[in-house]
């Protein structure tokens, strides 16, 4: 299955607590088109996919953000450190569900 790509910005889940979450947000339509591929789904919506920013890849979920149903992308410390990305950092992602 081919990937999507698209470039989002970078924030902290809580910029007061240096380990939090970071996540990437993803375009409406995107997520909407993400939804209808991978179909129903148990649990609370979550979708697996594999990541990729830059060299960087990974196996992850994207996660449903309950007040706005938006699908959010967690980018783990590690694939932070490796493409140098603080929050704020443009990022050029790609998705693929796995």
């Amino acid at each position: 299955m081919a990937g999507h790509t698209f470039t989002a910005q970078l924030w902290d889940y809580e910029p007061d607590q240096p380990s939090s979450w970071h996540f990437v947000t993803l375009p409406v339509e995107l997520a909407d088109h993400l939804r209808a591929q991978a179909g129903p789904r148990e649990g609370f919506g979550s979708i697996r996919v594999e990541a990729r920013i830059g060299a960087t890849a990974w196996r992850t979920s994207l996660f449903p953000a309950t007040a706005s149903g938006l699908l959010l992308l967690p980018v783990k410390k590690q694939v932070r450190i490796a493409e140098g990305l603080e929050p704020g950092s443009s990022c050029h992602v790609t998705v693929t569900l796995a």
